[in-house]
């Protein structure tokens, strides 16, 4: 069979695009033997088409009930940038809403985390972060109290970095995280609007200070369906042999 020609590829996925364009998220295309007599065109052709839409994340495919429109994942990159900054970055508008916060005493995990004595006074807030009005993630942050004296939840509607460097003189320098796919419980998944068989990823870090303090412990668990992870690799250095510089 021969191979079907780009240019009727493209223009299938054109016309798939609108018909995606046209209907809401979730709704199911007509099959493709329908489309393919509708267009006139090749089922290999628009197979081909329709395979291209469903590696952007445009169209999904749930065996034995057909094909679906969707919409593209966020991709966010492993990066020491914001929530806030990415999301403004990619042309989105970021938000934030506190749903809990509470001060107590680091318990033994807590004191290790962020390196400091147990008992020592700790600020604990959950957020919900949106993307274009859209629940995106539940962060979890643990932070010690005499870095953020006074700080209230209706400090923290904006971006948490630019909040730590303007008010509190903290400039963060480094970080690492943890990433694993888990699924959610029922609070986090009512409060992403999911159910609670959908797959999310959940990210644990630390973050630390031009001072090599902690700064924060951190848990956070973003949507499955709508978000996911790049990282740029690089490769290694290649190591110069003893002597060759002396």
């Amino acid at each position: 069979m021969p191979n079907a020609a780009p240019g009727k590829i493209a223009e299938i996925r054109a016309r798939l695009l609108d018909l995606i364009d046209q209907q809401p998220e979730g709704t199911i295309l007509p099959s493709e033997r329908e489309l393919a007599a509708r267009w006139q065109v090749a089922r290999m052709t628009l197979r081909r088409a329709m395979d291209e839409l469903v590696l952007q994340d445009l169209l999904v495919r749930r065996q034995g009930s057909g094909t679906f429109t969707s919409r593209p994942k966020i991709s966010r990159r492993l990066a020491m940038t914001s929530f806030s900054e990415e999301m403004s970055r990619r042309g989105m508008r970021p938000a934030s809403r506190t749903l809990e916060l509470r001060r107590h005493r680091a318990d033994r995990a807590r004191s290790r985390q962020l390196r400091i004595p147990i008992g020592d006074p700790v600020v604990e807030f959950v957020r919900l972060r949106l993307a274009d009005d859209l629940p995106m993630a539940v962060e979890r942050t643990t932070v010690p109290e005499r870095y953020v004296p006074g700080l209230t939840a209706d400090d923290l509607d904006g971006s948490w970095y630019e909040l730590l460097a303007s008010r509190y003189g903290v400039e963060i320098a480094s970080g690492t995280c943890h990433l694993e796919p888990a699924m959610p419980d029922p609070k986090t998944a009512d409060r992403l609007q999911i159910p609670v068989t959908q797959p999310c990823l959940a990210i644990r870090g630390m973050s630390l200070d031009i001072r090599g303090r902690v700064m924060e412990s951190c848990v956070s668990m973003y949507r499955g369906d709508r978000y996911s992870i790049t990282a740029e690799l690089r490769p290694p250095r290649p190591s110069v042999p003893r002597g060759a510089l002396g």
